[in-house]
Parts: structure tokens; C-alpha cells; sequence
């Protein structure tokens, strides 16, 4: 069983990292006090090609698999932008699965190709403030009118809402009660998101604060029939196929955010003399450290696992959320111990460990929380009875 990265996959991560040395700790610092969108950074990732790694080569796409995207996106949060530099990008990898698989070649020349270019930005419109992770219970609601849809709802946690000019949005086209099954009656749409009709109000909140998360209030918007995706009825079974692909990714991006503030405390312990010696030398700093390697060691290896299973067809939602689960845990506990490393200069941005430490919670909360993770492995991996 060969387990290392291919040439090309080395090539890959190599080409990677250098677009992101490109922005430093000032740039990222700019755009996280100053609550700016990281826009050059979007379009360089962009002009390398990177925006359609998964996508058809027809549309701009490189057609690579799960495994290569998690590739580049551990670089991408492993460098100097740790989450907000990942979260730029991240709806580009996953997001647009549904039309690759369920679009028309119409809506896949349309929607695909302006997306991977850098030329259109979209948002996620599925969670809402009632429903939270109970997808099934969505009320944003599309009734059908001549020519298209009228959609009325509110979305919450809608990520880069404040510059996406287009929005994946699931809505409930036929009440859940009236539903054989709860995942029944929701439809999907990608379209544009029209700020002179819908209003797109930001969240304030604790980190990542470069690329905004915002509620997002719909009301009678008018949406067309070309912009629906597949069949009415069917959005919810569509945006299954991006569910697993979601998880490796953000397991992959919690561990490079975790590997980069590992090495920035590696390097301050290595220069910080207290007493006359360096407070690497000391077991006490040095075996938390190691120990933060080795989970975050491990979780790399169970999410690369999960991709080449998702890759080459294999079931995989066990080992996609138990990855997920371990990168979240192993990146937050790095980025907790960077920050204690540094001492009282782990408290200050001059470092920007602090900057890393708050990005980390997030991957422990989104976008499944631990505990539906373990309620998911506890029924579908050790046959217990369902908890939820």
C-alpha cells in the first residue's frame, strides 16, 4: 500500500504553497483588522488555476480528484492565511458539485466557467436560523410562478455573502409535512444574488473576520427556471454529493491551519532564551509540541484515506467525518498550545498565533458539530441504535 504523494501531487502542493508565500502575515493581518475580503489573493489563486482543481478541464477545470484539492488546500491553511486564506476558496472546491453532476451542459457552461475564471463569486444558502444542522426542516420556501420561482426565507451563516454576486440556495418547494419523506420537497437553485433585492447583513464574530458570514433575508425574489438545478423535489439528494468532499476538505484545512501555528511556536521555542536557555530545550515545552505533531500527524492520514476512498468510489462517510472530527480536535489543540508557548507574546498580535487560535474554533463547531459526527459513527459504524 503506497501512501505517499505522487510527482504530480508533490507538484501540486509545491505550486501551491509559492502562490501563497506570496501573502504574508501583513497582508492577512490587513485584511483581518480591516474586515476586507482577501480579493488578490482570490484572483492569484485564480490565475494559476487552481479555482476549478475538480472541475470538467471543458470548463477551465483541472478534473483532479478529492485528493488533489485536499492537497492544496492544506497548503492554503497551512500558509500565512491559515482559515480565512482556505475559506476564499473553499466553496469553489466543494459548492459547485451539484451542477457538475446534475446541471444541464447549458448551466454547466454558464455557472461553471465564470466560477472557476475568478470572475463570479458564490455563497452558500442552506443553513437557516431555525433549522441549524436539521437541513429537513428548512422553511425558505419556492413557489412555482410563470417562468421561474418566488423564493421567501432567511439563511444565516452565509459565507463571503458580502462580495458573491451568485448563491447555491436550497429551499423547500413542497411543505415537509406533506412529504413521504422529510429529505423530499426541496429544490436547488444557483442564481444570482441580487444585494438591490435581498438583504445580506454581516455577523459579527470572533475570527476569520477577512471573509464574512452573514444572515441573509429573501423576500418574494424572483428566480428563473433556467437557474434551477435538476429535478424539483430532488435538491436535498443533490447536495449529498458535496457532503463528504465538505468534510475531508475542512479536516484537511483544520490541519494545516494546526501545522502552521505548530511550526510558529516550534520556531519561537527554538529562539525564546528564558533563564539563559532556549524554552525548547525544556521537556516541558517540547512534549506538548511533539505530542500536537502526532494528532495532527494522524488526522492528516485519516482524511487522505477518506479522499482516495471518495476518489476512487468507495463508501467513505465514516472515515470523511472522523477525519473532520480529529482535524478539528488536533488543530484547535495546536493552536491553543502555539499561543501558550508564546507566552504573554502569544496574547498579542504581533505573532498572529492569536489570530490562528480563534480561526480554530470554528472547525470544531462547522460545519457539523462533533457531537452529530459521533452520533453518525455511534449508529452507522457500531450499529447503535439512532440517538437524534
Amino acid at each position: 500500500m503506497d501512501i505517499s504523494l505522487s510527482e504530480e501531487q508533490e507538484a501540486i502542493r509545491d505550486s501551491v504553497r509559492k502562490v501563497c508565500d506570496q501573502f504574508g502575515d501583513e497582508y492577512w493581518s490587513r485584511c483581518e483588522d480591516e474586515k476586507i475580503f482577501p480579493s488578490e489573493f482570490h484572483r492569484a489563486m485564480a490565475d494559476a488555476g487552481w479555482l476549478g482543481i475538480t472541475m470538467p478541464e471543458e470548463f477551465g477545470g483541472a478534473n483532479l480528484g478529492v485528493t488533489e484539492a485536499a492537497i492544496m488546500m492544506h497548503e492554503v491553511s497551512a500558509s500565512a492565511g491559515g482559515y480565512s486564506a482556505a475559506s476564499t476558496i473553499h466553496l469553489n472546491i466543494f459548492g459547485p458539485h451539484a451542477v457538475v453532476v446534475h446541471g444541464t451542459d447549458e448551466q454547466k457552461r454558464r455557472m461553471l466557467g465564470p466560477l472557476i475564471a475568478g470572475a463570479d463569486r458564490a455563497c452558500f444558502g442552506v443553513t437557516e436560523p431555525d433549522a441549524g444542522l436539521d437541513t429537513t426542516s428548512i422553511k425558505t420556501f419556492a413557489t412555482k410562478v410563470p417562468g421561474g420561482y418566488r423564493v421567501t426565507g432567511r439563511k444565516i451563516w452565509t459565507s463571503s455573502g458580502q462580495v458573491a454576486n451568485k448563491i447555491l440556495l436550497l429551499t423547500r418547494t413542497t411543505p415537509k409535512e406533506q412529504c413521504k419523506k422529510p429529505t423530499d420537497g426541496m429544490t436547488l437553485f444557483y442564481t444570482d444574488l441580487d444585494k438591490s433585492q435581498v438583504e445580506v447583513r454581516r455577523i459579527p464574530k470572533m475570527g476569520r473576520n477577512a471573509v464574512d458570514s452573514n444572515a441573509t433575508f429573501i423576500d418574494d425574489y424572483f428566480v428563473p427556471d433556467e437557474d434551477r438545478i435538476g429535478e424539483e423535489g430532488k435538491g436535498f439528494h443533490y447536495i449529498l454529493h458535496s457532503l463528504n468532499p465538505e468534510r475531508i476538505l475542512v479536516g484537511i484545512e483544520a490541519v494545516g491551519l494546526g501545522r502552521g501555528a505548530l511550526a510558529r511556536a516550534a520556531k519561537y521555542a527554538s529562539e525564546r532564551k528564558v533563564f539563559g536557555r532556549y524554552i525548547g530545550q525544556n521537556q516541558g515545552i517540547q512534549h506538548p509540541l511533539a505530542e500536537n505533531w502526532t494528532y495532527l500527524e494522524s488526522a492528516y492520514w485519516m482524511i487522505m484515506r477518506a479522499a482516495n476512498l471518495y476518489d476512487t468510489g468507495k463508501p467513505c462517510g465514516a472515515e470523511a467525518n472522523a477525519g473532520k472530527f480529529l482535524g478539528g480536535r488536533a488543530a484547535f489543540d495546536a493552536c491553543t498550545r502555539a499561543v501558550m508557548t508564546h507566552g504573554g507574546m502569544g496574547y498579542s498580535t504581533e505573532y498572529q498565533v492569536e489570530r490562528l487560535f480563534r480561526e480554530s474554533i470554528l472547525m470544531r463547531i462547522a460545519p457539523i458539530t462533533e457531537q452529530l459526527i459521533l452520533s453518525f459513527i455511534a449508529e452507522k459504524v457500531l450499529d447503535l441504535p439512532k440517538s437524534y
